[in-house]
C-alpha cells in the first residue's frame, strides 16, 4: 500500500469511528444534562454512582466484540474460516449480559450502597441501575455488532448505528424526563430504547450481498473463546479503568465534599467521557488496519497507521484542553441547573486540571489498542492495568489526603504521565 492509500483508509476508519464514539458517549452525557434539570444535584450524584456499572458491562462487551472482531480480521487475512468467531462472540455476549440482568433484579440496592449512595441518593441510584441492567442483552449485542460490522468493511453503518442511538437518547430523555417527568426510570428507559434502535440499524448489514458475517454451527470451545477475548482485554480494561477510577474518585470525594462534590465530579467525568470516547474511537478505528497489516506481514501499514494515530490524538488533546481552559465556566453552568456556587467552583477547577491528563491519556489508549491489534495482548494489558488501578488508586488516595480536591484532579494527570513514559519504551522496542 502507498502512503496515500494508507492515509485514505486511516481517515475513513478513524473519522467514522471517532464520530460514532462521540455520539455513543452522548448516551451518558444526555442524562448528565437532563437529569439535573429534572432532579437536581442528587439526581446527578445518583447517575455518577451508576455509571461505573454501565462501564463494566460495556467493557466486557467491548472485550468480546473487539477481541472477536480482531481475530475475525486476522483469520480472514490469513485465508482461514472466521465465522465461528462471530458465533462465539454472540454466545459469550449473551452469557455476560444475563449475569448483569440477574444483578439488576436481585442486587441493585446493595450494589448502589456499595458504590456510595446514601439515604438521599439510594432510591434514585437503584432505579436507574436496575432499569438499564434489564437492557443488558441489547447493550452487549449493540457493542459486539458495532465491532464486527466495522471490521466487515462497513464502518459507515457502524457509525450510523451509534449516531441513531445517540440522537434517539436525547429525544427520549427530553420526553421522559422533562415532558413526562418520569424521573430516573425515564432516563434509563430512554438509554435502553435508543440502544434497541441502534441494533436495528446495525442489523441492516446482514441484508448486504457482501456481508461475511454468518452464524456457524460449531462446538463451543472455552479455550478458543478465551484466546479471542484476550485480544480485546485491553479494550475492556480501558472501560474498567474509567469505572474503577470513577468508583475510587466517588468514594474519596464523598468523604471530602459530600454529594455536591460527587455531582461536581459527575460533570467532570461525563464531559471527560467525550474525550475518552474520541481516543477510544481512534484506537478502535486503527485496529482493523493494524490487524490487517500484522496478519499479512505489512509492517509499513502497521507503522504508518500508528504514526497517524499518535499525531491525531495528541492534536485532539491539545485542542480539547484549550477549549476547556477558555470555556470551563460556561460548560459547567450548562449542567448546574440549581446555580450551586460550590458545585460550580469544584467542577470548574476540576475540568481545568483533569483535562491536562488527556495529553498523555490519548496516546496511552492508542498504544494499548495497538499492542492488542498485533496480537501482543499482554503488553496492552500491562498498559491498561497500570492506568486503571495500579497507579491511579494509590495516587488519588495519597494526593487527596495532601491537597484535598485539587489532589483528586491531579492524580489523573500524574498517572497518565507515568504510564506514557513506559509506553514510549514499549513502542520503541516493538517497532525496533
Amino acid at each position: 500500500m502507498t502512503q496515500n492509500a494508507i492515509f485514505k483508509d486511516f481517515t475513513k476508519y478513524v473519522s467514522l469511528n471517532v464520530l460514532g464514539m462521540i455520539c455513543f458517549s452522548i448516551y451518558v452525557l444526555a442524562d448528565t444534562f437532563f437529569i439535573p434539570k429534572a432532579l437536581g444535584s442528587n439526581g446527578l450524584a445518583a447517575l455518577n454512582f451508576s455509571i461505573p456499572v454501565w462501564s463494566i458491562l460495556h467493557g466486557l462487551a467491548l472485550m468480546i466484540g473487539i477481541g472477536g472482531a480482531t481475530q475475525f480480521t486476522i483469520s480472514k487475512s490469513k485465508g482461514e474460516k472466521a465465522n465461528k468467531i462471530f458465533t462465539y462472540s454472540l454466545f459469550s455476549g449473551l452469557c455476560v449480559a444475563m449475569v448483569f440482568v440477574v444483578i439488576g433484579f436481585f442486587f441493585s440496592a446493595p450494589l448502589s450502597k456499595l458504590l456510595g449512595a446514601d439515604a438521599s441518593t439510594l432510591p434514585l441510584t437503584k432505579t436507574y441501575m436496575q432499569t438499564f441492567l434489564y437492557f443488558s442483552p441489547v447493550i452487549a449485542l449493540n457493542t459486539i455488532l458495532i465491532a464486527f460490522v466495522r471490521n466487515d468493511n462497513n464502518p459507515k453503518l457502524a457509525m450510523a448505528g451509534m449516531v441513531t442511538g445517540s440522537f434517539a437518547n436525547i429525544a427520549f430523555d427530553y420526553i421522559f424526563l422533562i415532558v413526562l417527568s418520569m424521573g430516573m426510570f425515564g432516563a434509563a428507559l430512554a438509554s435502553g430504547l435508543s440502544i434497541i434502535l441502534s441494533v436495528c440499524v446495525l442489523s441492516l448489514h446482514f441484508l448486504k450481498k457482501n456481508n461475511q458475517l454468518r452464524l456457524h454451527k460449531c462446538k463451543i470451545r472455552i479455550k478458543e473463546i478465551a484466546n479471542m477475548c484476550l485480544l480485546g482485554f485491553s479494550a475492556m480494561i480501558g472501560e474498567f479503568s474509567f469505572a474503577i477510577s470513577m468508583i475510587t474518585f466517588n468514594l474519596v470525594i464523598l468523604r471530602i465534599e459530600g454529594n455536591i462534590g460527587v455531582a461536581a465530579y459527575g460533570i467532570v467525568a461525563n464531559i471527560a467521557l467525550i474525550a475518552f470516547s474520541m481516543f477510544i474511537g481512534v484506537a478502535q478505528g486503527i485496529q482493523p488496519l493494524i490487524s490487517k497489516g500484522h496478519g499479512s506481514g505489512n509492517s509499513v501499514l502497521v507503522k504508518q497507521t500508528l504514526k497517524y494515530a499518535m499525531t491525531l490524538v495528541f492534536t485532539l488533546a491539545l485542542a480539547m484542553y484549550g477549549a476547556i481552559y477558555i470555556y470551563s465556566t460556561a460548560i459547567v453552568s450548562a449542567f448546574n441547573s440549581e446555580a450551586n456556587i460550590t458545585l460550580a467552583s469544584l467542577a470548574t477547577a476540576g475540568l481545568t486540571i483533569y483535562f491536562a491528563g488527556f495529553i498523555f491519556a490519548g496516546m496511552n489508549i492508542v498504544s494499548a489498542a495497538f499492542f492488542s491489534a498485533v496480537a501482543k495482548a499482554k503488553t496492552g494489558l500491562i498498559i491498561s492495568i497500570l492506568r486503571s488501578c495500579v497507579i491511579i488508586i494509590p495516587m488519588v488516595i495519597i494526593l487527596s489526603a495532601m491537597f484535598k480536591m485539587n489532589g483528586v484532579w491531579f492524580s489523573f494527570v500524574i498517572t497518565e504521565l507515568i504510564v506514557f513514559v513506559l509506553v514510549v519504551v514499549f513502542i520503541y522496542k516493538k517497532l525496533k
